[in-house]
């Protein structure tokens, strides 16, 4: 009976009391100093935090797609092709561009007049021979040009290489001309249209802004001080930016980033893209090696006996990469409720520390005035 008689008074007590803080007014200018400070700082730190450093706000990052276009032309004259015109269609490889990049080539070593038939390979330490002993009909080397014929034959009148099946005559192992063929590629010029999502606030937007009509669009060129919203950038003012020098990056290749930076507060309508360049594969200062860019293709046609013949192109260029970043802001109800209450959970408790007599008094705050325990 009488464990039922507490079990009862416990139950009552939990339902039908509750307790208060024991208030203490503490007479000491030391203590009341510290914790005036210590309001003032927590004070200016929620109106920081809140109100100036977006605690108020919910965050989204930018998910984007990318598409470009290169406009040019370029003019050539080499004793394999002759004199040339060099368009979009020819410079840009593969025409069907990545969304995000494109490789735009600056170079070229040609090697026409290829057809499907036999010549000596290439001198390597694998092809060099003396002798039909030297060279195993079938064999296929996977740094070669071709499948071997089993016969060594000359390839010069000092050096005998095995007989290979393949492409002919072989591409010769040459550094790429200097200055480079396309030259004239410092004057192209890049349009990148870029849509942007903000699928949280369900916001949309674009590069190409609603005061940019056709007539605009058709003349400006990004400048960083009169024209920085332009979404045409010319290529050598881009190198510039950078620091890099066109006419010897463009010799051997290299990689050139474009990096679209989206900060949007859309409590302000603030949402315009920031443009910036890098170069990504900057040479080892540690290093002997010159970067190199470069990759092989071919034009194929047929000759006047039918056969199926080829122009070799081992194109050196520059690939652009276009990157975008971004995150938007925007007013929220329950991250301001979160915020502010995180935040003000600072003044409930304050301890200060004081020894009287060997004794630590614990002070805590709440609202206006102090208790301990």
């Amino acid at each position: 009976e009488a464990a039922v008689m507490t079990l009862c008074a416990k139950i009552n007590g939990l339902f039908c009391e509750y307790s208060t803080p024991r208030i203490l007014v503490v007479k000491s200018w030391k203590i009341g100093l510290i914790y005036r400070i210590y309001q003032y700082i927590v004070l200016v730190y929620i109106l920081w935090y809140v109100a100036w450093r977006g605690g108020h706000q919910d965050t989204d990052t930018v998910v984007s797609s990318v598409t470009s276009k290169v406009k040019g032309i370029a003019l050539t004259n080499t004793s394999g092709l002759g004199e040339q015109v060099w368009d979009v269609a020819d410079y840009i490889v593969p025409p069907q561009v990545e969304d995000d990049s494109f490789f735009l080539m600056t170079n070229m070593i040609i090697t026409p007049n290829q057809t499907q038939s036999k010549c000596a390979e290439y001198p390597t330490r694998k092809s060099i021979c003396t002798s039909d002993m030297n060279c195993t009909k079938g064999f296929k080397d996977a740094q070669g040009n071709g499948v071997q014929t089993g016969r060594c034959v000359h390839y010069s009148d000092s050096v005998k290489t095995c007989e290979v099946l393949g492409w002919c005559p072989m591409e010769k192992k040459d550094d790429p001309p200097n200055p480079a063929l396309l030259a004239d590629a410092e004057n192209f010029t890049i349009f990148i249209k870029n849509n942007i999502q903000f699928a949280k606030f369900e916001f949309n937007k674009r590069n190409i802004l609603p005061n940019m009509s056709s007539s605009y669009l058709a003349t400006c060129v990004f400048n960083r001080n009169t024209n920085p919203n332009c979404p045409i950038f010319r290529i050598k003012d881009i190198f510039e930016e950078t620091q890099e020098d066109f006419q010897t990056v463009a010799v051997y290749g290299g990689v050139m980033a474009v990096q679209i930076q989206w900060d949007c507060d859309l409590d302000k309508d603030l949402c315009v893209p920031q443009y910036s360049f890098r170069r990504l594969d900057k040479k080892d200062p540690k290093s002997s090696e010159t970067p190199v860019h470069n990759l092989r293709f071919a034009k194929y046609y047929k000759n006047s006996d039918g056969k199926d013949s080829r122009t070799l192109i081992k194109g050196y260029g520059i690939r652009f990469d276009i990157l975008v970043y971004g995150e938007a802001t925007k007013y929220s109800h329950i991250k301001t409720i979160l915020s502010v209450g995180a935040l003000l959970s600072f003044l409930r408790v304050v301890s200060t520390f004081s020894k009287d007599r060997n004794r630590i008094i614990k002070v805590y705050t709440t609202n206006a005035n102090l208790f301990f325990k």
